[in-house]
């Protein structure tokens, strides 16, 4: 049963950064108890801000937080959480020397020597859950995925009656998905908690949602109880059809581009294989081509990539780039012109504590020093703004930490560091996971202006409606095993999910594309 009087509430919360940025124009937001709360927008939307907000990490500007029929300013994170305010964050915020059962009951007096009493609370968290993890494990050498859980773990442990879940399924697999749908609806129906849940998957929002609130430049532009809507009035509030129109081009595109088969392929994979991740493979990319690789968790997606990119030292086969073969080097295949972007941006892809010009910098630095080995600040730092300018990065100058960005934003400057160089091929690894359906949109046409520019590019993703929209070919991975290869015009989502499950292909009938996969 649901209170009838919002446990918080947002009244014309505005936010200004300075005396230019506007990042809340003045938004409204109800949460009640026994319901889950969807929060959508685009990159730059509002949506950090306002989390950042209600869960004690930044003062409105103006307007009012209603915390259980009382005004709140609260100063800190902790004062909000002691108050019963608990936010998962995206960028999950776990000390990775300790052990699980030391994250999970960070800050209870003594964490620092695990007793019974905590061990007796985590079991009980384990079976409210439904999911175990080691609590013993070390944070570190844990999946992105059980870090997911850990942090959801923590949050239940300081027993909120608030729950802020960012993007808390956008690096899970299928399985842990469920069970934190499980556990949300548990906590909702079962424990009366509410529920705020930020999600870019339009399909669980459609699922798991009791109401949803779309931000757009900083405002509320759209409220509705979830059961009347679907994926397409989402995206359209959010924002808009791009992605839609964008498809309809590339597979016209797909229809020319399979024409000049013939092409002298720019990267050729011979027999590319490694034990225990990839069957041989042999494949041919060619100038201006956007292959996708489809697939799903475990297929051998990523592992083909790390192969390609010489980053796997067990490969064995031949790369060959225009003709000439690779060694089996990170640094052979950057120098002659592969870019890898991984799916761990954070972990692999930026250095975290650097700005925008310090990261967009590190693979060329010769070209911004002098004599070849004194670095030149000013111009490493109007690269930096040339790649804000080139890729339309949202934020305020090149001196901004990249941990400062949202993830599509980031997720660009993950990109954007390879356009200085002579990059011929790049090998993009789920470059839209984590980041709301604006920022994909963004991303993909970026893809397409790589490919129309004259670059190859070889994207992995998890959902399939994303290789439909900027893939001219798709191949389909399995078991370490390419079973399948398609024009993009030739397929659809449909038949690609079918094939990454396992379905033999050979009776498979093309359906109406359109179905939304959140794979």
């Amino acid at each position: 049963m649901t209170d009838a009087v919002p446990l918080m509430q947002l009244k014309n919360v505005r936010k200004t950064f300075g005396t230019q940025i506007v990042a809340l124009r003045g938004v409204d937001l109800n949460i009640t108890r026994g319901r889950v709360h969807g929060l959508l927008g685009a990159n730059g939307a509002g949506k950090s801000t306002l989390i950042k907000i209600l869960s004690g990490a930044y003062a409105a500007t103006g307007g009012s937080v209603i915390w259980k029929g009382s005004e709140v300013r609260w100063t800190s994170p902790k004062q909000a959480n002691d108050m019963g305010v608990a936010t998962i964050h995206q960028h999950i915020p776990l000390v990775p020397t300790l052990s699980v059962i030391e994250n999970v009951f960070m800050g209870a007096t003594g964490f620092w020597r695990v007793n019974a009493a905590m061990r007796k609370g985590f079991e009980g968290l384990c079976e409210r859950v439904g999911y175990r993890l080691d609590a013993d494990a070390i944070v570190s050498d844990l999946s992105i995925g059980a870090r997911q859980m850990v942090a959801i773990f923590q949050a239940l442990a300081t027993g909120a009656d608030l729950i802020v879940m960012d993007e808390p399924t956008a690096s899970l697999a299928a399985d842990e998905r469920e069970i934190v749908y499980a556990t949300v609806r548990k906590l909702s129906r079962g424990e009366n908690k509410a529920i705020l849940f930020v999600s870019h998957f339009l399909d669980e929002i459609i699922a798991l949602t009791d109401e949803v609130t779309v931000l757009r430049d900083g405002a509320a532009v759209f409220r509705a109880e979830t059961a009347g809507l679907d994926e397409d009035k989402i995206a359209e509030a959010i924002v808009g059809k791009e992605i839609v129109a964008l498809e309809k081009a590339t597979l016209e595109r797909s229809r020319h581009v399979a024409d000049g088969a013939t092409d002298v392929p720019v990267l050729q994979l011979r027999n590319l294989a490694s034990p225990g991740n990839l069957a041989p493979i042999t494949l041919d990319l060619r100038r201006g081509e956007v292959l996708g690789v489809a697939g799903l968790l475990g297929s051998g997606r990523s592992e083909l990539l790390h192969a390609i990119f010489g980053a796997d030292r067990f490969a064995s086969g031949e790369v060959l780039l225009n003709g000439k073969r690779l060694k089996t080097s990170t640094k052979a295949s950057v120098d002659a012109g592969l870019a890898l972007v991984p799916e761990d941006r954070f972990g692999q892809g930026l250095v975290p504590d650097f700005e925008i010009w310090r990261n967009t910098s590190l693979p060329a630095l010769e070209s911004v020093s002098r004599f070849g080995f004194l670095l030149d600040q000013k111009k490493e730092i109007a690269r930096g703004e040339e790649a804000i300018r080139r890729l339309a990065i949202k934020a305020p100058d090149s001196q901004s930490i990249v941990t400062d960005l949202s993830g599509g934003n980031a997720q660009k400057v993950t990109i954007a560091k390879w356009l200085f160089s002579d990059v011929k091929v790049f090998l993009l690894d789920e470059p839209t996971a984590g980041i709301d359906i604006g920022a994909k949109t963004e991303i993909l046409q970026l893809v397409r202006k790589l490919a129309e520019d004259g670059k190859s590019v070889i994207i992995v993703s998890s959902e399939f409606e994303e290789l439909m929209a900027a893939c001219d070919r798709i191949i389909v991975m399995r078991d370490g095993r390419k079973v399948a290869e398609k024009a993009a015009h030739e397929t659809n989502e449909h038949e690609l999910l079918l094939l990454a499950g396992g379905k033999d292909n050979s009776n498979t009938q093309m359906t109406p594309q359109g179905q939304t996969i959140g794979a």
